[in-house]
């Protein structure tokens, strides 16, 4: 019995029901390596500085889910005062992300470094003058 083919008698009718359709695999298009990472969420923002808290308090613990359960929940436990931080720094990436994200959808060039530099706390005068000093002290120890 094996080995056996098919009798000849078998309808196109009958091989049509058993056919299985074969589709086109559907090939997806590859991440674009410059386009801006997503803004991360206040959980994690306050999960960076929780997991190397973590690290250090349990410096033997290998399991990253155990340190996900600790920050799930402590982050539950926390109240809207203690979480008001991570909100604020997570809202500020966010605002960075959507000028990035803005400009990478212009089709413009997205550098990391513009958008900090626009958002420093340091007024241009500043920056000039850290920058201006550091040029006066290279050319004081050239004429040593």
């Amino acid at each position: 019995m094996k080995g056996r083919k098919p009798k000849a008698s078998s309808s196109k009718a009958s091989e049509s029901k058993l056919a299985v359709k074969k589709t086109e695999k559907k090939v997806k298009k590859g991440k674009d390596p410059n386009k801006p990472k997503r803004a991360p969420s206040a959980f994690f923002v306050f999960m960076e500085g929780f997991r190397k808290e973590f690290k250090e308090k349990n410096p033997r613990n290998k399991s990253v889910a155990a340190v996900g359960k600790a920050g799930g929940e402590r982050w539950k436990s926390m109240s809207d005062s203690d979480k008001a931080p991570f909100v604020s720094k997570a809202e500020k990436l966010k605002a960075e992300y959507e000028k990035k994200i803005a400009a990478y959808n212009r089709g413009e060039k997205v550098d990391d470094n513009v958008v900090e530099e626009e958002e420093s706390d340091k007024s241009k005068s500043e920056v000039e003058q850290e920058e201006g000093s550091g040029s006066e002290e290279e050319g004081d120890e050239d004429d040593d």
